[in-house]
C-alpha cells in the first residue's frame, strides 16, 4: 500500500487530497442534488482497497472512535445554531419523536430484519435499534441552506440532536443481552432513565461553566477562546460518558445553553466551530467510507434485502412512529408526512453498527454492510428530496438571510467594544426613518450601510431601508440596550398581532 512504501509525507499528501477532495464535493453536492454526505462517504469507497487501492483500512474500533469524535464536534455546532425560542415550542414533539419515536421505529424495522434476514429475534432487534434514530450529521447538513418552515426545521433539528441516546442505549443493551445470558431488558432500564437524568443535568452544568468561563476569562489571544469552546464539549462528553450517563445528550443540551448566551467572541466562537463541524464530517465519513469493501456490499443479497428494509424504513416504520409520537400535538397531516420523510439516516447508524464488530457477534459484518446499504439509500433517496417534499407539501419558508453577527474588534479586557451586523426586514420599527430620528445608544455609532451590495456612507439624514445591513460599532455594555432599538417591531404590525 502507498502509506508502507512512503510513511509519512504520503500520509500527509493523502489526508490534504482527501480534505481538498471533501471540499470540492461539498460545494458541487447542493447542484447535483446529492447531500454532501454520500459523496464523502464515496470518496471514502474511491481510495479504499476495493477502489483506487491507495488505503486499506478495516479497523472497526478506529471508525468508531474518529466517529464519536466527529459526532461530537457535529452536535455542539449544531447546539450551537440552535435557537431556544425555537425549540422550546416543538420540544415536546422532539423529546417523543426522540424516544417513543425512536423505539417504535426500532421495533418494526427489528421484526422486519428478524423475517427478512436469517438471523436471531435478538439481532433482528439490534439491526432495528441501528438505524432507528435520525442523524445529526445528516439533518443539519440537509437543512442548513433550505428554506423550510421554522417549526419543521427546529422539530427536527432538535430530534436528531436528542435522539442518539436513546438508540445508543438500545444498541448496547441488545449487544449485552446476546453476549450475557442471564441479563434481561428489565435490569436495563433504570438505566436508562439514570443516563438521560445525567445527561440533561450535566450537560446544563457544563453549558452554564462554559459560558460563564468565556465571558470572564482573560486570555492571550481571542483565537484560544473557540478551542477553549470546543475543550469544553469533549469534556462534558466524556465526563457524563465517564459516570454512566449519556455524552451525546449532555453536548447538545450544554451547547443550546453556550449557544443562547451572552458571549464575547461569539462570532469567532461560531465560526470555528462551523469549520471544525465540517472538517470533523469530511473525516467521519469518508473513514466510514474505507470501512465498508464496495465488493461485499454490492453483493445480489445485501442489495436485495438492502431495498426491502430501506423501504420499511421509510415507507413504514418512520411515518407510524411519527404519527403515534405526535398524537394530539399541533402538527397538520401534511406536517407529520414531511417529518417522516425527512428523517435522514447518516454517521450514527454506521458508526452503531461498528460496535457488533469490535464485540465479536456473529453476523455482525452482515449487518454492518446493510446498514451501510439502508444509510446510503436514505441520504440518497430522502436527503435529496427534501426540498421537493416541502415545496409539494406547502412547507416552504422564508428565504434564510445571513445571521446577525457579533465581531468583536478590540478584546474584552480592554475596550468592550464590538461590532454588531443586523439586517432590517419589513417589521422592523426603524425602516423608514432617518438615522437622527432613531433613539440609538450613546454610545453607539452607525459605520457603514450595506444596501444592494454598495457602501452607504451613513449621516443624520440617510433614510433607512427595508433590507439594509447596518453596522453598529457598539460598548459591550450598551449591547442589550441597541438590541431592544433594533428589534422593536413597527405599529403597523404590533398592531396586525393584536388583531390577531
Amino acid at each position: 500500500m502507498l502509506f508502507e512504501s512512503f510513511g509519512t509525507d504520503s500520509f500527509l499528501l493523502i489526508t490534504a487530497l482527501l480534505f481538498f477532495s471533501g471540499i470540492i464535493v461539498a460545494r458541487f453536492s447542493s447542484r447535483l442534488g446529492i447531500p454532501s454526505l454520500v459523496l464523502f462517504i464515496l470518496v471514502g469507497m474511491l481510495v479504499g482497497s476495493d477502489g483506487l487501492g491507495l488505503i486499506y483500512f478495516d479497523n472497526a474500533r478506529v471508525a468508531q472512535i474518529i466517529g464519536v469524535f466527529a459526532l461530537v464536534i457535529i452536535l455542539f455546532e449544531g447546539g450551537l445554531h440552535t435557537k431556544w425560542a425555537t425549540v422550546r415550542s416543538v420540544a415536546g414533539a422532539s423529546l417523543s419523536l426522540a424516544t417513543l419515536g425512536v423505539l417504535i421505529t426500532s421495533g418494526i424495522v427489528g421484526m422486519a430484519a428478524y423475517f427478512i434476514l436469517d438471523i436471531t429475534m435478538l439481532e433482528g432487534l439490534l439491526f432495528g435499534a441501528i438505524v432507528g434514530s435520525t442523524d445529526a450529521a445528516a439533518v443539519f447538513a440537509a437543512l442548513k441552506e433550505r428554506n423550510i418552515k421554522a417549526k419543521m426545521g427546529a422539530t427536527l433539528e432538535a430530534e436528531s440532536g436528542t435522539n442518539d441516546p436513546m438508540a445508543v442505549f438500545l444498541t448496547l443493551s441488545l449487544i449485552e443481552l446476546i453476549v450475557i445470558e442471564d441479563s434481561t431488558i428489565f435490569m436495563m432500564i433504570p438505566t436508562f432513565f439514570l443516563q438521560m437524568g445525567l445527561g440533561l443535568l450535566l450537560g446544563f452544568v457544563f453549558g452554564k461553566a462554559a459560558s460563564f468561563s468565556i465571558n470572564h476569562i482573560k486570555l492571550d489571544s481571542s483565537a484560544l477562546y473557540p478551542i477553549f469552546s470546543v475543550a469544553f464539549a469533549l469534556i462534558t462528553y466524556s465526563a457524563t460518558s465517564i459516570i454512566g450517563g449519556s455524552g451525546f445528550l449532555a453536548v447538545y443540551v450544554a451547547a443550546l445553553v453556550i449557544g443562547n448566551s451572552e458571549l464575547t467572541y461569539r462570532y469567532s466562537i461560531f465560526q470555528f466551530n462551523e469549520g471544525f463541524a465540517w472538517m470533523a464530517q469530511i473525516l467521519m465519513f469518508i473513514i466510514l467510507g474505507l470501512l465498508v469493501f464496495p465488493k461485499q456490499l454490492f453483493t445480489m443479497n445485501i442489495i436485495i434485502y438492502g431495498l426491502l428494509l430501506s423501504a420499511i424504513l421509510m415507507l413504514a416504520a418512520r411515518p407510524i412512529a411519527v404519527f403515534v409520537s405526535t398524537i394530539r400535538m399541533n402538527y397538520s397531516i401534511k406536517e407529520k408526512v414531511f417529518i417522516s420523510w425527512a428523517g435522514l439516516r447518516g454517521a450514527v447508524p454506521i458508526v452503531l453498527a461498528t460496535f457488533p464488530i469490535v464485540e465479536g457477534l456473529t453476523n455482525s459484518q452482515t449487518l454492518f454492510n446493510i446498514v451501510f446499504f439502508v444509510v446510503l439509500t436514505s441520504t440518497l433517496v430522502q436527503g435529496s428530496t427534501i426540498s421537493y417534499a416541502a415545496k409539494k407539501l406547502n412547507l416552504v419558508g422564508p428565504k434564510k438571510d445571513i445571521p446577525h453577527h457579533s465581531i468583536e474588534l478590540i478584546s474584552m479586557g480592554k475596550a468592550s467594544a464590538e461590532m454588531i451586523q443586523y439586517q432590517t426586514n419589513a417589521e422592523s420599527a426603524i425602516v423608514g426613518k432617518k438615522l437622527h430620528e432613531v433613539a440609538f445608544p450613546n454610545r453607539a455609532n452607525i459605520s457603514a450601510i450595506i444596501r444592494d451590495n454598495q457602501v452607504i456612507t451613513p449621516y443624520g439624514e440617510t433614510v433607512i431601508k427595508e433590507g439594509d445591513f447596518l453596522y453598529i460599532l457598539v460598548e459591550s455594555r450598551h449591547k442589550e440596550e441597541l438590541r431592544k432599538v433594533l428589534e422593536k417591531k413597527s405599529k403597523n404590525k404590533q398592531a396586525a398581532q393584536s388583531g390577531e
